[in-house]
């Protein structure tokens, strides 16, 4: 069952992980063949539980040992019903894969979550499209017909939230927040940005926060930012306001890189795990309400590891 649903912890303050860039991990570091990027294609492997089990205990032990909560991302970003079609899943796959994904973290929960390590549930929702191109964008009516599936399944599971993770545009982040309204389910925009610091379809990011609650009079529970270097973005919050309160999770990536190459590369960028945790450490200056921290692309457990480190100390500080 849903333990948070109601009250998510992490709005309460305190430091709260996430892990780091799972699929870049799984395809560049573990060798492992991932059609489409989706790393719901493990659940359908021999051995591939077992080995998602093993990726997210790196993290869980990271929290429990500085006392941290933790959200735990479920394998579903590209498990929505156009891309598990382009997988050639079944229907019935469909179903039962994103439910099974949740299950396994709930079986994780159980182990790992003490008095001092709140651990909360997300159903991963992706972008119908790419995460780094908005592509042909739908109206907030038609997102919000199509991510319901996934979020009606996440509803009758134990997440406590959805969390829609490198959400290009606006109509799209809007449709998905209704859809999770109407289900009861908190949910969390994580916006794309690009080199400027601004979305792939050129909008601000305080512009596409501030439209998003205007149109679902605030619904979301929050707002979150992803698939970016910090230098790509910290410049955009310093002048603060009410729209970067809005804002209480980063998973940033290690690459200075742009998008374009980032698709393009054949490589792992890993940057300098150690720097980016000096870097969050800056961000937590310029978020007052930041307490979910996490990575993206090229992101690892040792880079996670260097974020708590320099996290906790600035909280300790504060």
């Amino acid at each position: 069952m849903a333990r948070y649903r109601t009250r998510l912890p992490q709005l309460d303050g305190g430091l709260f992980l996430t892990d780091g860039g799972l699929e870049t991990t799984l395809v560049f570091i573990d060798g492992i063949e991932l059609p489409d990027f989706a790393a719901i294609d493990l659940l359908r492997r021999d051995g591939g539980r077992d080995h998602l089990k093993r990726y997210y205990e790196r993290y869980l032990e990271i929290a429990r040992a500085n006392d941290c909560g933790f959200v735990l991302e479920s394998v579903t970003w590209r498990a929505s019903r156009d891309w598990t079609r382009k997988l050639g899943y079944s229907e019935a796959e469909h179903l039962r894969l994103n439910q099974i994904a949740v299950e396994d973290l709930a079986v994780l929960r159980d182990r790992w979550e003490t008095a001092t390590t709140p651990v909360v549930i997300s159903g991963n929702i992706g972008p119908r499209g790419d995460g780094y191109d908005p592509g042909q964008v739908m109206t907030p009516q038609e997102a919000e017909s199509y991510h319901a599936c996934q979020i009606a399944l996440f509803a009758d599971t134990a997440a406590d939230m959805v969390s829609a993770m490198t959400i290009t545009n606006v109509p799209e982040a809007i449709g998905i927040v209704r859809a999770a309204t109407e289900r009861s389910m908190p949910a969390v925009i994580s916006f794309t940005l690009e080199t400027d610091g601004r979305l792939p379809t050129g909008q601000s990011l305080r512009q596409a926060i501030e439209e998003v609650d205007a149109a679902t009079t605030g619904a979301a529970a929050y707002f979150m930012i992803n698939c970016a270097h910090p230098t790509h973005f910290e410049a955009k919050l310093a002048a603060g306001g009410d729209w970067v309160r809005r804002i209480r999770g980063v998973r940033a990536n290690a690459s200075t890189r742009s998008h374009a190459e980032l698709d393009n590369s054949t490589d792992l960028d890993a940057g300098d795990p150690e720097q980016l945790g000096r870097d969050y450490a800056r961000l937590r200056e310029l978020l007052p309400s930041a307490s979910i921290f996490g990575g993206c692309c090229g992101t690892d457990h040792r880079h996670v590891e260097q974020i708590c480190g320099r996290c906790a100390n600035h909280a300790r500080a504060a």
